[in-house]
């Protein structure tokens, strides 16, 4: 089934609105993850308030915040599961970082560069632990099966990154189901939550899971188009991190599948690691730009943000829909 197109807005597209609707209840989301970062042991909180503290869109919680306010949900249940989220979220991210050897992360040193690897790990570990800590105070068995299962496919996800990591032969069938693990499975659980909550029939349950689902997808897209073409400023980490890592992403496969034989030749070299200079990073950007890649990156992107606003739209024309609707126009119009 193909989506419909939805125009962006005259306007930028923003986070504003659905920041504006989520606002009071993220500050009761802050506190609790402010206070289960704690522990007796220092480093513990250092490392994972380096992290937290650092800034980044928290748009996983939000989304279970803004989904629960789609269905006029009233209660403080789903305060804490997107603490969960957010904890599963981060957890991910420290050991992300030690897998890539990252030294940037929204725009100042990773975790492990600042408290090496053991460490980092380690602290990641105490993250998820918290997460599953707060799933069960829930006392919900469905939603802890939501959330535990969405953290054994981003697992799987980037296992399945890792093996097709510097293989130029990674199609984009391949490097869609790795996304839809490794990112869109968060998305989608962090949404689908709310109706859990919220005590809605399956129906609901699915519309929400597609939105968020569909919302990872194109949010990962663009992750990967905004490696080619911004800079650290914006982006917040070193630009080229994903070509000299040799990940096979969406501008990377098609600028091999659209290229001659020198440039596929230039390609297999640079994702085994044999051309990572500034200079084969200007190549490559200059290859990925040549056959429009980004571009096209960016418009599979579009047509996954369409796909999650088709999902929603069925419900009450509310401001968390209109919050929402923007939140998935944003995700593939930003450039950080």
């Amino acid at each position: 089934m193909t989506a419909t197109v939805h125009n962006l807005p005259r306007s930028q597209p923003s986070l504003s609105p659905v920041l504006a609707l989520t606002a009071d209840g993220m500050n009761c989301v802050n506190q609790i993850i402010l206070d289960r970062m704690q522990s007796k042991i220092p480093l513990i909180p250092a490392l994972a308030g380096h992290l937290i503290a650092g800034g980044g869109k928290r748009m996983r919680p939000m989304l279970t915040l803004a989904s629960a306010a789609l269905l006029e949900y009233e209660g403080a249940r789903h305060h804490k599961l997107a603490a969960a989220v957010e904890f599963i979220h981060t957890a991910t991210l420290l050991h992300d970082d030690v897998v890539d050897g990252s030294d940037m992360r929204r725009g100042k040193q990773a975790a492990n560069i600042v408290f090496g690897n053991p460490a980092t790990v380690l602290v990641g570990d105490f993250l998820f632990s918290r997460s599953f800590e707060l799933m069960v105070e829930d006392g919900s068995l469905k939603v802890l099966k939501i959330l535990s299962g969405a953290s054994a496919i981003i697992a799987e996800g980037e296992v399945d990154q890792l093996t097709a990591q510097r293989r130029v032969e990674t199609s984009e069938e391949k490097y869609l189901q790795i996304v839809g693990a490794k990112t869109a499975a968060l998305f989608a659980a962090a949404c689908r939550i709310a109706a859990v909550v919220a005590e809605r029939d399956p129906e609901v349950e699915q519309k929400l899971d597609d939105y968020g689902r569909n919302l990872g997808i194109a949010f990962q897209l663009v992750d990967d188009a905004i490696d080619y073409d911004s800079e650290v400023d914006e982006s917040g980490k070193d630009k080229g991190d994903d070509f000299r890592d040799g990940k096979m992403t969406l501008p990377v496969i098609l600028a091999y599948a659209r290229g001659d034989e020198e440039e596929r030749t230039f390609w297999k070299d640079a994702m085994l690691g044999r051309r990572s200079s500034n200079e084969d990073l200007a190549h490559a950007t200059s290859l990925i730009e040549k056959h429009g890649t980004v571009a096209d990156t960016r418009e599979r992107a579009k047509h996954f943000a369409n796909r999650a606003i088709d999902a929603i739209s069925g419900f009450p024309a509310n401001e968390a829909r209109a919050a929402m609707i923007e939140a998935a126009q944003f995700a593939v119009s930003r450039r950080f």
